[in-house]
C-alpha cells in the first residue's frame, strides 16, 4: 500500500510543501502510461535534496505520487490555473511539451478514486501542519518548491528565469513577505528572477494563502538548470550548481522564518 504522502515535523512557522517530487505510481498507474509517460520528465527533480537541511526548524509535506497520476497542485474540480495558456490538466494527458503521456484520457471513475486515494490525503495532511503550525506560532508561512525545465516552448516563450516567485499577483502572503523574497533574488550572483511572471503559484498557494487569516504561501518555480546536469535523462543532480543555490535559498527561508514574528503581530 503506498503512503500517498510523508510528513517531517518542525518546530518552527515555517513549511516546505512539495507536491511534484514523488515519482510512485500505484496501482494501474504505470499500465495507464505510455512510454513516454512512464519516463516522468516532467518531474520537480531532486527538490527534495536540494532543500534538505536548509531550514532545520520547518515542516516538510510531500507527495510520494508522482503527477502524472495526480496533480496536487492543480485545483481538485480540474479549473485551469491559467485560463487562455497551455498548461497540464488534474489528472495530466500530455506533458509538458504537448505530447501524449497515455493512450486513453482519464475517465470520472479513475479522477475519483485518484483524487481520494492521492490528492486528498495530501491536502489533509498539510492543511493539518498549517493549522497546528499557526496555532504555536500566530502565523504559518507556506514556502512550494517547484523546478521545471528553463526552456518549454508548449508553456512558455524563450528561456525562463531562474527563479520564479509566485505569490498570485500579491493576494497569496504579505508585502514584506514578498519584498523580502525577491530582494534576496535580486542579489543572488548570476541568478535571474522574476515576481508573479509565467508561473504566479499553483492551487497550493492561492488555496492557503490568506494574510488576513495569518497564513502567507509562495511558490518557487526554479530552473532546473540551476541544480541539474542537464534537463533531459537521466535529470542527474549537479553538486556543484547545487551548492551554488542552496546558500540562496537557505538565505530566503532563514528571512522568511525571522519575519513570522512581525507578521503573528
Amino acid at each position: 500500500m503506498v503512503t500517498p504522502v510523508e510528513v517531517r515535523r518542525g518546530d518552527g512557522p515555517l513549511i516546505l510543501g512539495m507536491p511534484h517530487t514523488g515519482t510512485s505510481l500505484p496501482g494501474a498507474a504505470a499500465a495507464r502510461l505510455n512510454a513516454r509517460g512512464r519516463m516522468l520528465t516532467d518531474t520537480d527533480w531532486h527538490i527534495d535534496r536540494l532543500y534538505a537541511g536548509l531550514a532545520p526548524r520547518a515542516t516538510v509535506v510531500r507527495a510520494t505520487v508522482h503527477r502524472y497520476v495526480i496533480d496536487a497542485n492543480r485545483p481538485p474540480d480540474g479549473a485551469s490555473l491559467y485560463p487562455g495558456r497551455n498548461t497540464t490538466g488534474l489528472v495530466p494527458t500530455t506533458d509538458f511539451d504537448g505530447r501524449p503521456i497515455r493512450d486513453a484520457a482519464p475517465d470520472a471513475a479513475e479522477v475519483a478514486e485518484s483524487l481520494a486515494a492521492f490528492h486528498a490525503p495530501y491536502h489533509a495532511a498539510l492543511a493539518a501542519e498549517v493549522a497546528r503550525v499557526r496555532a504555536a506560532h500566530g502565523v504559518a508561512i507556506l514556502w512550494d518548491c517547484h523546478s521545471i525545465r528553463s526552456r518549454i516552448p508548449f508553456l512558455f516563450e524563450g528561456l525562463l528565469p531562474d527563479l520564479n516567485i509566485g505569490t498570485a499577483d500579491g493576494a497569496s502572503c504579505a508585502p514584506r513577505l514578498a519584498a523580502a523574497v525577491t530582494e534576496i533574488c535580486a542579489g543572488a550572483d548570476g541568478y535571474t528572477h522574476v515576481l508573479n511572471g509565467r508561473f504566479k503559484g499553483g492551487w497550493t498557494t492561492r488555496h492557503y494563502g490568506r494574510p488576513a487569516e495569518g497564513v502567507h504561501a509562495i511558490q518557487m518555480e526554479l530552473a532546473q538548470s540551476t541544480h541539474l546536469a542537464a534537463e533531459e535523462p537521466p535529470f542527474a543532480y549537479d553538486e556543484a550548481r547545487a551548492a551554488r543555490l542552496r546558500p540562496v535559498l537557505a538565505r530566503i527561508l532563514d528571512a522568511l522564518e525571522t519575519l513570522a514574528p512581525e507578521l503573528a503581530r
